[in-house]
């Protein structure tokens, strides 16, 4: 959002024109009807889906399972929300509602079982991306920036852009799965530490040894630690997420926890994300370099979502979790010893394409003219990736079931 200089911005007070606050109604008991809401064909025709796009629009009957994005109905809570605010027809600038960072806490308190304070959030008004690149222009990081692969491909690309150097650690992997490569961090100098949790493109979930264990590395480095959760609310039953600044100890006021509604309710269209910053001078840098770039906190149909999402989507979500994790174990069960880690989180499966009987080179080529499949190429993720596959598995059953025997014929 950008404000000019004689318009509401940061640290000016709310006033009657900001409209109804944050709804403070509790959230919804769970609907049992929800989970229907993942049986039935999801038409994302006419929509602008980059996801759909790169298979030219589903043309000659292609499933995209490559982008990060669910092909999935949004909560209905949130389309309510959309369109109650649409309803007003101002549309001007908006100042950023404090009662949000309360919203956020209540939401990793309640979700998570853990307690964040509320002036540790930034409410940002553009997406995780971009807050990567901007944290690490507000850490200024003295020396190179480092961090595991195979890893999101979007870590190499903002370092480039930034001019920043880099170095890619790889993972380690045992019997159950990908671990992080702790003892690579030893006597590393750094000026910041990237880390995907859960894992991108596994979806593993780090414990919360290892993300505390990585948080002293990155500290004894002269670094901090910037952890991207913005898979961490995905996590399947029976698994729990370690939020970084909650679990880092000591070493809290060197970390930072990025996290958005837009991958855990599927509404990236409207890019938004909070995070958690205990570091106060390193929270008035931030919002410094966003000034610099004509960004405030806040946002008109952000907060509208963020707020729709975090106060009554946690019965949409529970459903969810449950559809992904009936998802992942058919999916599994098929694949066998092609699934290079076991999936914890979220609803990609990252695949061994020799075990597949595809060729390590040009795999997401001959996935798509075998099975009419779109993955995501392991490549794109950094050394360690090469020979690899990401499938993205958040589904309507009908394309599930269509994948699924698709898969068969390899």
């Amino acid at each position: 959002m950008t404000t000019p200089s004689d318009e509401p911005g940061p640290g000016r007070p709310l006033g009657p024109a900001l409209g109804t606050p944050l709804d403070p109604s509790p959230a919804p008991p769970l609907d049992p009807s929800l989970g229907r809401l993942f049986e039935q064909p999801f038409d994302r025709a006419g929509t602008g889906s980059s996801k759909w796009a790169r298979t030219g629009g589903g043309a000659a009957g292609v499933i995209a399972m490559g982008l990060a994005d669910m092909d999935l109905p949004g909560p209905p809570a949130v389309a309510a929300a959309l369109r109650r605010r649409a309803g007003h027809p101002a549309y001007g600038y908006t100042v950023c509602d404090p009662a949000g960072r309360s919203l956020v806490a209540r939401w990793y308190r309640e979700r998570h079982r853990e307690e964040i304070d509320p002036a540790w959030v930034l409410l940002l008004p553009f997406g995780p991306r971009t807050a990567v690149r901007l944290l690490l222009e507000a850490v200024r990081p003295a020396g190179p920036v480092l961090f595991p692969t195979p890893e999101w491909g979007g870590f190499a690309q903002l370092c480039r852009a930034a001019g920043l150097p880099y170095r890619e650690l790889p993972l380690a992997r045992d019997a159950a799965g990908y671990r992080l490569p702790l003892d690579a961090f030893a006597g590393q100098r750094a000026g910041a530490v990237l880390l995907s949790s859960p894992h991108n493109p596994s979806g593993r979930v780090w414990t919360a040894a290892e993300v505390r264990a990585l948080a002293g590395a990155a500290a004894r480095a002269g670094a901090v630690l910037i952890s991207d959760e913005v898979h961490g609310d995905l996590t399947h039953p029976g698994h729990r997420h370690p939020v970084a600044v909650a679990v880092a100890g000591p070493y809290r006021e060197r970390t930072v926890t990025l996290n958005s509604v837009g991958k855990t309710f599927n509404t990236s269209g409207v890019p938004s994300c909070f995070a958690l910053v205990p570091n106060a001078a390193l929270r008035e840098r931030i919002t410094g370099v966003m000034a610099g770039y004509g960004l405030w906190e806040g946002g008109l149909l952000e907060q509208v979502v963020q707020g729709a999402a975090l106060r009554r989507g946690g019965p949409w979500l529970d459903a969810l979790l449950n559809h992904l994790a009936a998802a992942r174990d058919r999916l599994t069960g098929l694949l066998g010893t092609a699934v290079r880690s076991a999936p914890e989180a979220s609803y990609l499966l990252w695949l061994d394409a020799a075990a597949l009987g595809l060729p390590a080179v040009g795999a997401r080529a001959a996935l798509l003219e075998r099975c009419g499949l779109e993955a995501s190429d392991g490549a794109d993720f950094g050394p360690g990736g090469e020979g690899s596959l990401r499938l993205n598995y958040a589904l309507p059953e009908p394309v599930l079931a269509q994948a699924l025997e698709r898969l068969k014929r390899l």
